[in-house]
């Protein structure tokens, strides 16, 4: 180890403590520690003690966790979000705030108690702060999303060079818990959380499923009506002049169509299963013109994108029939258990079998009825293979011309929204643990999902780097995923040390594993 002196141009010198080490036959050098705050007598001891031992200095003590805060703060600068958020301390318990859920997850008070243990102020500047800090971190990330996404949306312009051309919008749900949320409402339920309100959420991503905007609606609004809002985002806010917005299966109806023509923007949206009905009725459509191909149909001005996936198709036939065994076997079980005892009444066991189909969708070609004290099954095979007719099939509607999308090209955008629900996933479920939400107030609720959305982004870039160079875990067991990757980096702490009176902050060498992390991040580490 030595001490190097760095020359600044309008500035006094750093003094920097460093060590020179071999790699691949060059002699490289890391930085250890800045020394420059400490006295000029100091550093010079320092110096004389690397010549030889003239001064004492005590062991090492293991200080707070610095790996992890400071990678994802590198990760989250790439991404342009410490200049879109701004120079404020309101800002930066904001990225505290997106920071520590991706690594930690949790409520505001836990995030706290978490922070306790890394180190926050050399990373990101922040003494000390409470549960009350965070809550007003969330109202001001809320008040300042417009600007924020604004901003980031043109930094990753910069980035890929060309401004979005198309751009996919879904939308998903996420349950409360309590029934005091200003938002909070009884919906479509997607979480599988009966009894429970929930918020309706959209996200706009651009076609690589990078978010670009996130927005909460009351918990009973339906998907199309949250349409018209980010029509008037992409041109109001990113000021996008031409794109073709794709969304899901009922998504952009006859109003949204209405929306989009004054911005000439072009949609590709699914049908719903009545809506293919009715073509095949009218005989638009032709049930045998669903096959593993895509093929084309024009009517009304549209371009109508036909395939049925075989996969999808056996799994709903599977399904079916499943359904099916497990009807008549809990008829035959009903059945029996009447036949046993004489004081059981047949028609409750009618009623709960009756709902049980319902509930499983098997009404349009089932029948169960009553005969002495048996329950009958009846299965109408006409309306069983009315009900498969179109089993895995999906019909695409777009307005873009063939010049710009071909019928594949149009099929395939469509079967872009899985990175959509992926994100949905990461952020509800996989990673970041959006839900359950315990938050009462409109703009704290918005803060949190909008903290969640800025979260994603710096993960998705953290997983992209990771999977360039260790690949995945599908072709490789030993691939780093982002949580293996953090529980490594937890491992760096500072380390204290004390000459004579004066207390030296340092930070240990990586080792093998963490260097191969941060290479793969395209992360420098420096000691604070």
């Amino acid at each position: 180890m030595y001490i190097d002196v760095v020359p600044n141009r309008n500035s006094p010198p750093a003094f920097l403590l460093r060590e020179s080490y071999r790699q691949n036959g060059k002699v490289k050098k890391r930085t250890l520690a800045n020394l420059s705050k400490l006295p000029k007598e100091i550093i010079e001891r320092i110096r004389l003690a690397l010549a030889g031992p003239v001064v004492a200095v005590t062991e090492s003590v293991s200080g707070t966790i610095f790996g992890v805060l400071f990678v994802l703060n590198e990760l989250a600068r790439y991404c342009g979000l410490q200049r879109a958020l701004g120079p404020s301390r309101l800002a930066s318990l904001t990225l505290f705030l997106v920071l520590a859920r991706i690594a930690h997850q949790g409520s505001r008070l836990s995030a706290v108690r978490w922070a306790r243990d890394h180190a926050v102020k050399a990373v990101l500047g922040l003494n000390s702060f409470d549960e009350d800090d965070l809550y007003d971190a969330l109202d001001w990330a809320a008040s300042q999303q417009a600007r924020i996404e604004q901003h980031m949306y043109r930094d990753y312009v910069r980035r890929v060079g060309q401004t979005p051309t198309l751009v996919l919008y879904d939308v998903t749900s996420s349950y409360l818990e309590g029934d005091q949320n200003e938002l909070g409402a009884f919906g479509y339920d997607r979480d599988g959380k009966k009894g429970k309100k929930q918020i309706v959420i959209g996200l706009l991503t651009a076609k690589d499923g990078e978010p670009l905007s996130i927005e909460v609606f009351k918990g009973n609004t339906t998907d199309p009506e949250t349409f018209a809002a980010q029509v008037d985002k992409l041109t109001q806010r990113f000021g996008i002049k031409e794109v073709v917005l794709v969304g899901d299966r009922g998504m952009i109806k006859a109003k949204g169509k209405a929306y989009l023509e004054p911005p000439h923007f072009r949609y590709i949206t699914a049908l719903t299963d009545p809506q293919v009905r009715k073509l095949i009725k009218q005989d638009v459509v032709q049930p045998d013109l669903f096959d593993e191909q895509v093929v084309e149909v024009r009517h009304d001005g549209k371009r109508l994108v036909l395939r049925r996936d075989p996969a999808t198709h056996r799994k709903e036939r599977h399904r079916r029939e499943d359904k099916l065994r497990r009807l008549t076997a809990l008829v035959e079980e009903r059945n029996e258990f009447v036949a046993r005892s004489t004081r059981a009444k047949p028609e409750a066991g009618l009623r709960k079998l009756q709902q049980w189909a319902r509930r499983h969708k098997l009404c349009a070609f089932v029948e169960l009825t009553l005969e002495e004290r048996n329950i009958e099954l009846h299965i109408d095979e006409q309306a069983k293979q009315h009900a498969a007719l179109l089993d895995g099939c999906y019909c695409i509607e777009s307005d873009v011309p063939s010049a710009h999308l071909s019928k594949q090209e149009v099929h395939d955008r469509y079967k872009d929204l899985q990175q959509v629900e992926q994100n949905f996933r990461t952020l509800k479920t996989v990673f970041l643990e959006v839900r359950p939400i315990f938050v009462r107030t409109a703009q704290h609720t918005r803060g949190h999902v909008f903290i969640a959305m800025l979260s994603l982004k710096v993960l998705r870039l953290m997983q992209q780097r990771l999977r360039n160079v260790f690949g995945t875990t599908d072709d490789n067991a030993d691939a780093e995923t982002a949580e293996n990757a953090l529980g490594a980096l937890s491992r760096l702490c500072l380390q204290h040390y004390r000459v004579d009176d004066q207390k030296i902050i340092g930070l240990p060498r990586p080792d093998p594993r963490q260097e191969k992390i941060l290479s793969a991040l395209e992360v420098k580490l420096t000691a604070p």
